[in-house]
Protein backbone atom coordinates (compact mmCIF):
# COMPACT_ATOMS: atom_id res chain seq x y z
CA UNK A 1 0.00 0.00 0.00
CA UNK A 2 1.45 3.37 -1.00
CA UNK A 3 1.14 6.49 1.05
CA UNK A 4 -1.74 8.69 0.05
CA UNK A 5 -2.58 11.82 1.92
CA UNK A 6 -1.60 12.58 5.48
CA UNK A 7 -2.12 10.48 8.55
CA UNK A 8 -4.36 12.07 11.15
CA UNK A 9 -3.18 10.73 14.50
CA UNK A 10 -6.35 11.57 16.43
CA UNK A 11 -8.82 9.72 14.25
CA UNK A 12 -6.33 7.41 12.49
CA UNK A 13 -8.02 8.01 9.15
CA UNK A 14 -6.72 9.34 5.85
CA UNK A 15 -7.79 12.68 4.51
CA UNK A 16 -9.97 11.68 1.55
CA UNK A 17 -9.15 14.66 -0.60
CA UNK A 18 -5.39 14.33 -0.06
CA UNK A 19 -5.64 10.62 -0.77
CA UNK A 20 -7.27 11.18 -4.17
CA UNK A 21 -4.76 13.90 -4.98
CA UNK A 22 -1.81 11.65 -4.10
CA UNK A 23 -3.12 8.76 -6.15
CA UNK A 24 -2.87 10.98 -9.21
CA UNK A 25 0.89 11.34 -8.67
CA UNK A 26 3.23 8.50 -9.59
CA UNK A 27 5.94 7.26 -7.25
CA UNK A 28 9.58 7.08 -8.26
CA UNK A 29 11.93 4.61 -6.60
CA UNK A 30 15.26 5.95 -5.36
CA UNK A 31 18.66 4.46 -4.56
CA UNK A 32 21.43 5.93 -2.44
CA UNK A 33 24.21 7.26 -4.67
CA UNK A 34 26.55 8.75 -2.11
CA UNK A 35 27.25 10.94 0.90
CA UNK A 36 29.60 13.90 0.86
CA UNK A 37 30.66 16.59 3.30
CA UNK A 38 28.68 19.78 2.84
CA UNK A 39 30.92 22.69 1.95
CA UNK A 40 28.09 25.14 2.45
CA UNK A 41 26.85 24.09 5.90
CA UNK A 42 29.36 23.41 8.65
CA UNK A 43 28.92 19.98 10.24
CA UNK A 44 26.35 18.87 7.66
CA UNK A 45 26.48 16.25 4.93
CA UNK A 46 24.73 15.87 1.60
CA UNK A 47 22.92 12.60 0.97
CA UNK A 48 22.59 11.95 -2.77
CA UNK A 49 19.61 9.86 -3.89
CA UNK A 50 19.27 8.68 -7.49
CA UNK A 51 16.12 7.64 -9.35
CA UNK A 52 16.27 3.98 -10.34
CA UNK A 53 14.93 4.40 -13.88
CA UNK A 54 16.42 7.77 -14.71
CA UNK A 55 19.39 10.10 -14.41
CA UNK A 56 18.16 12.65 -11.90
CA UNK A 57 19.67 12.98 -8.42
CA UNK A 58 17.99 14.26 -5.28
CA UNK A 59 20.44 15.96 -2.87
CA UNK A 60 19.33 16.18 0.77
CA UNK A 61 21.27 17.92 3.55
CA UNK A 62 21.52 15.74 6.69
CA UNK A 63 23.34 15.87 10.02
CA UNK A 64 26.63 14.19 10.84
CA UNK A 65 25.06 11.55 13.11
CA UNK A 66 22.52 10.52 10.49
CA UNK A 67 25.19 10.45 7.78
CA UNK A 68 27.28 8.21 10.01
CA UNK A 69 24.35 5.89 10.69
CA UNK A 70 23.49 5.60 6.98
CA UNK A 71 27.12 4.93 6.04
CA UNK A 72 27.46 2.22 8.68
CA UNK A 73 24.30 0.52 7.41
CA UNK A 74 25.82 0.46 3.92
CA UNK A 75 29.34 -0.51 4.94
CA UNK A 76 29.38 -4.06 6.26
CA UNK A 77 33.05 -3.78 7.21
CA UNK A 78 32.24 -1.62 10.25
CA UNK A 79 30.46 -3.56 12.99
CA UNK A 80 29.45 -1.46 16.02
CA UNK A 81 30.06 -3.38 19.26
CA UNK A 82 26.74 -2.04 20.57
CA UNK A 83 23.61 -1.02 18.63
CA UNK A 84 23.32 2.55 17.43
CA UNK A 85 19.99 4.36 17.80
CA UNK A 86 18.65 3.11 14.47
CA UNK A 87 19.90 -0.42 15.17
CA UNK A 88 18.13 -0.30 18.53
CA UNK A 89 14.90 0.78 16.83
CA UNK A 90 15.20 -2.15 14.43
CA UNK A 91 15.79 -4.60 17.27
CA UNK A 92 12.82 -3.16 19.14
CA UNK A 93 10.56 -3.34 16.07
CA UNK A 94 11.55 -6.91 15.27
CA UNK A 95 10.91 -8.00 18.84
CA UNK A 96 7.31 -6.84 18.45
CA UNK A 97 7.03 -8.13 14.86
CA UNK A 98 6.85 -4.69 13.28
CA UNK A 99 8.20 -4.48 9.73
CA UNK A 100 9.02 -1.35 7.75
CA UNK A 101 7.57 -1.88 4.27
CA UNK A 102 8.73 1.30 2.57
CA UNK A 103 9.72 4.93 3.01
CA UNK A 104 8.17 7.75 1.01
CA UNK A 105 9.53 11.28 0.73
CA UNK A 106 6.15 12.91 0.27
CA UNK A 107 6.63 16.66 0.69
CA UNK A 108 9.15 19.46 0.12
CA UNK A 109 8.59 22.79 1.86
CA UNK A 110 11.16 25.60 1.95
CA UNK A 111 13.97 23.19 1.15
CA UNK A 112 12.97 20.70 3.87
CA UNK A 113 11.99 17.16 2.84
CA UNK A 114 9.22 15.41 4.77
CA UNK A 115 9.02 11.62 4.86
CA UNK A 116 6.76 8.88 6.11
CA UNK A 117 7.55 5.34 7.18
CA UNK A 118 4.98 2.74 6.17
CA UNK A 119 5.15 -0.13 8.63
CA UNK A 120 3.09 -3.26 9.23
CA UNK A 121 2.18 -5.49 12.15
CA UNK A 122 -0.39 -8.27 12.08
CA UNK A 123 -1.28 -7.22 8.51
CA UNK A 124 -2.24 -3.75 9.73
CA UNK A 125 -0.38 -0.85 8.14
CA UNK A 126 0.45 2.38 9.90
CA UNK A 127 2.07 5.57 8.62
CA UNK A 128 4.63 7.29 10.85
CA UNK A 129 6.03 10.75 10.24
CA UNK A 130 9.83 10.90 10.30
CA UNK A 131 12.78 13.03 9.34
CA UNK A 132 14.03 11.92 5.94
CA UNK A 133 17.49 11.05 7.26
CA UNK A 134 16.06 8.82 10.01
CA UNK A 135 13.59 7.22 7.60
CA UNK A 136 16.37 6.31 5.16
CA UNK A 137 18.64 4.99 7.92
CA UNK A 138 15.81 2.67 8.98
CA UNK A 139 14.89 1.71 5.41
CA UNK A 140 18.43 0.46 4.90
CA UNK A 141 18.28 -1.69 7.99
CA UNK A 142 14.95 -3.20 6.99
CA UNK A 143 15.96 -3.46 3.32
CA UNK A 144 12.86 -1.41 2.51
CA UNK A 145 12.51 0.55 -0.76
CA UNK A 146 12.67 4.35 -0.81
CA UNK A 147 10.27 6.37 -2.96
CA UNK A 148 9.36 9.95 -3.70
CA UNK A 149 6.63 11.53 -5.79
CA UNK A 150 7.49 12.55 -9.32
CA UNK A 151 6.51 16.16 -8.71
CA UNK A 152 9.08 16.40 -5.88
CA UNK A 153 11.77 15.00 -8.16
CA UNK A 154 10.69 17.47 -10.86
CA UNK A 155 11.03 20.29 -8.34
CA UNK A 156 14.28 19.38 -6.56
CA UNK A 157 15.96 16.78 -8.78
CA UNK A 158 19.10 17.58 -10.73
CA UNK A 159 20.69 15.99 -13.79
CA UNK A 160 24.23 14.72 -13.66
CA UNK A 161 26.32 13.70 -16.63
CA UNK A 162 28.89 11.00 -15.95
CA UNK A 163 31.67 13.41 -16.84
CA UNK A 164 30.50 16.02 -14.34
CA UNK A 165 32.51 16.35 -11.15
CA UNK A 166 29.85 18.18 -9.19
CA UNK A 167 26.12 18.23 -8.66
CA UNK A 168 24.09 21.23 -7.69
CA UNK A 169 21.69 21.58 -4.80
CA UNK A 170 18.31 23.22 -5.51
CA UNK A 171 19.65 26.44 -3.95
CA UNK A 172 22.59 26.49 -6.35
CA UNK A 173 25.31 25.34 -3.93
CA UNK A 174 27.58 22.56 -5.12
CA UNK A 175 28.37 19.25 -3.43
CA UNK A 176 31.11 16.87 -4.46
CA UNK A 177 29.53 13.61 -5.64
CA UNK A 178 31.09 10.32 -4.54
CA UNK A 179 31.00 7.23 -6.75
CA UNK A 180 31.15 5.11 -3.60
CA UNK A 181 29.35 5.84 -0.35
CA UNK A 182 31.77 7.55 2.01
CA UNK A 183 31.84 10.14 4.75
CA UNK A 184 34.52 12.72 4.08
CA UNK A 185 36.03 15.46 6.18
CA UNK A 186 37.36 18.65 4.68
CA UNK A 187 40.54 17.97 2.76
CA UNK A 188 41.74 14.84 1.00
CA UNK A 189 43.11 11.61 2.37
CA UNK A 190 46.62 12.65 1.29
CA UNK A 191 46.40 15.50 3.79
CA UNK A 192 45.42 13.12 6.55
CA UNK A 193 47.82 11.55 9.02
CA UNK A 194 46.37 8.21 7.96
CA UNK A 195 48.13 8.50 4.59
CA UNK A 196 51.46 7.95 6.34
CA UNK A 197 50.37 4.72 8.05
CA UNK A 198 50.85 1.19 6.78
CA UNK A 199 47.84 -1.02 6.05
CA UNK A 200 48.49 -3.00 9.23
CA UNK A 201 48.52 0.20 11.26
CA UNK A 202 45.35 1.39 9.58
CA UNK A 203 43.56 -1.88 10.32
CA UNK A 204 44.63 -1.64 13.97
CA UNK A 205 43.38 1.95 14.11
CA UNK A 206 40.10 0.91 12.48
CA UNK A 207 39.54 -1.82 15.08
CA UNK A 208 40.28 0.62 17.91
CA UNK A 209 37.95 3.27 16.48
CA UNK A 210 35.08 0.77 16.19
CA UNK A 211 35.74 -0.54 19.70
CA UNK A 212 35.61 3.00 21.12
CA UNK A 213 32.50 3.74 19.00
CA UNK A 214 34.20 6.60 17.14
CA UNK A 215 32.49 5.78 13.86
CA UNK A 216 33.35 9.01 12.09
CA UNK A 217 37.04 8.24 12.64
CA UNK A 218 36.43 4.64 11.57
CA UNK A 219 34.82 5.83 8.34
CA UNK A 220 37.83 8.03 7.51
CA UNK A 221 40.24 5.16 8.14
CA UNK A 222 38.07 2.83 6.09
CA UNK A 223 38.16 5.33 3.22
CA UNK A 224 41.98 5.47 3.36
CA UNK A 225 42.16 1.68 3.25
CA UNK A 226 39.71 1.57 0.32
CA UNK A 227 41.70 4.17 -1.60
CA UNK A 228 44.83 2.03 -1.36
CA UNK A 229 43.03 -1.12 -2.46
Amino acid sequence: MFLCGYFISDSKKYNEFSCKESLSMSLVRLNIRGISYSQTQNGAYALILSEVDGERKLPIVIGAFEAQSIAIALEREIKPPRPLTHDLFKNFAERFEIVIKQVIIHKLVDGVFYSSIICERDRIEEIIDARTSDAIALALRFKAPIFTYRNILDQAGVFLQQSDAEIMNPDGSSEEELENVTIESKGTSSESAYSKMTLDELNDQLAQAVESEDYEKAAKIRDEISNRE
